[in-house]
């Protein structure tokens, strides 16, 4: 029974997300930053699910639940990477939104193309990094032989756990990572939406325009963030394998699943350019 849920889950992400990004390059409509950062998101989530999921679908069929030390730690940096990733688009698309909203004269001129793929590199980079360092904390504090992970894949936080002799090194490193990685982007966003909020606020009839694109990121960040740092901090003070266990579900296989649905069924630009993907020529009407 699981298997074939996360089965279809993950089939139905990769087919979601692939959808975005050939609708985002094969329509002109859609050739604006706003969509760019949405079809990179996309790539990222492909890459987020396949780090952990079928890995997972091949331990529910086989007896042996057992991961080589190489193999864990392979996973766990692209984990991170791909999850920083995450963290990072979402901080970028809301400056795109704030751009848009507060500042649409000038819009196309500070989001130009230039700046766009130096955000997406940056968030690249910054991942790659985070990575890293999780994988060289790992070396340094944990003893791979005969590990127990309570989770389906090996999570960093978790791996981390394992280092008995380095408990407050090992508490100290998490807050240090998510008070560097974490909390800027969430100040970002948080900064971003506020000045969204006054904008419109201002000038009530913008509302609706924007209103779809900016619900449909809201409930991503929410989705993403909440439980992404409820599981690492939980970690860091308590120990409920059960509880990570769901928590980490929901960051890693429920929201890259979610996502296409979120961004695509309130978008009636998305709708066409779909419209037209699968019937050239074909439109909806508004």
């Amino acid at each position: 029974m699981l298997f074939g849920l996360f089965l279809s889950m993950y089939l139905t992400t990769l087919l979601g997300n692939l959808l975005i990004i050939l609708a985002v390059s094969s329509d002109p409509h859609l050739h604006t930053p706003m969509y760019f950062f949405l079809s990179v998101l996309s790539l990222d989530d492909i890459c987020f699910i396949s780090t952990t999921v079928p890995k997972m679908l091949v331990k529910l069929l086989s007896p042996s639940r057992a991961i080589s030390c190489a193999g864990c730690l392979t996973q766990m940096c692209l984990f991170t990477i791909f999850g920083c990733m995450d963290a990072m688009l979402l901080t970028v698309m809301a400056y795109d939104r704030f751009v848009a909203i507060c500042h649409p004269l000038n819009y196309p001129l500070i989001l130009n193309p230039r700046l766009c793929v130096s955000l997406v590199l940056l968030s690249f980079f910054t991942s790659v990094l985070e990575g890293q360092l999780h994988m060289w904390m790992a070396l340094q504090m944990t003893d791979f032989k005969e590990l127990e992970i309570p989770s389906f894949f090996c999570d960093p936080s978790q791996v981390l756990d394992l280092s008995c002799k380095h408990t407050f090194t090992n508490g100290i490193f998490k807050y240090v990572v998510a008070t560097i990685y974490g909390f800027p982007p969430i100040f970002g966003i948080l900064f971003s939406y506020y000045k969204i909020i006054s904008s419109v606020l201002r000038i009530p009839s913008s509302g609706g325009k924007y209103k779809a694109t900016c619900g449909s990121h809201l409930s991503v960040v929410c989705l993403f963030f909440g439980t992404g740092l409820g599981v690492y901090f939980a970690s860091a003070v308590s120990h409920s394998p059960q509880g990570s266990a769901v928590s980490s579900v929901m960051y890693t296989v429920v929201t890259p699943f979610l996502n296409p649905f979120i961004y695509s069924l309130r978008n009636r630009e998305f709708k066409r350019a779909l419209s037209r993907l699968y019937k050239p020529g074909a439109d909806i009407r508004r």
